[in-house]
């Protein structure tokens, strides 16, 4: 485990920010936005947390071929499972925030941007030219 923490630490640090910034409670923002504004902030939000573990990932295994399926799980996953786990946490552990399957359809969608920006750069090891 601690081997993970010295070899992935902005992905770390990263998982953490989001954990906490999903089950905080935000200040009041009397700032008028646009419609939408918050599934915005979800798809950056997702899409840089996956962004940023496909890229250690990626980082890590520069010198040896990376495995497709290991990247898939730690970069798009498992960041699908932390987002629902974390909607459903905002509707049971907190009385400022409530789950929403918008904002869960907005993860997955800044997920998936992630993972195909990270796949055009996997192919480049998997699949021989």
């Amino acid at each position: 485990m601690f081997r993970h923490i010295k070899r992935y630490p902005f992905s770390i640090t990263v998982v953490l920010t989001v954990i906490y910034l999903s089950l905080v409670n935000p200040p009041s923002l009397d700032i008028p936005l646009f419609p939408g504004w918050d599934k915005a902030v979800h798809f950056c939000m997702y899409g840089g947390m996956s962004g940023i573990v496909w890229l250690e990932y990626l980082f890590d295994h520069r010198r040896n071929r990376p495995s497709l399926k290991t990247g898939i799980l730690a970069g798009a996953v498992c960041p699908l499972i932390l987002g629902g786990l974390l909607e459903i946490g905002q509707s049971v552990l907190t009385e400022s925030r409530s789950g929403d399957w918008l904002d869960f359809a907005a993860n997955a969608g800044g997920i998936v941007a992630a993972s195909a920006i990270a796949w055009a750069l996997l192919r480049r090891w998997i699949v021989k030219p």
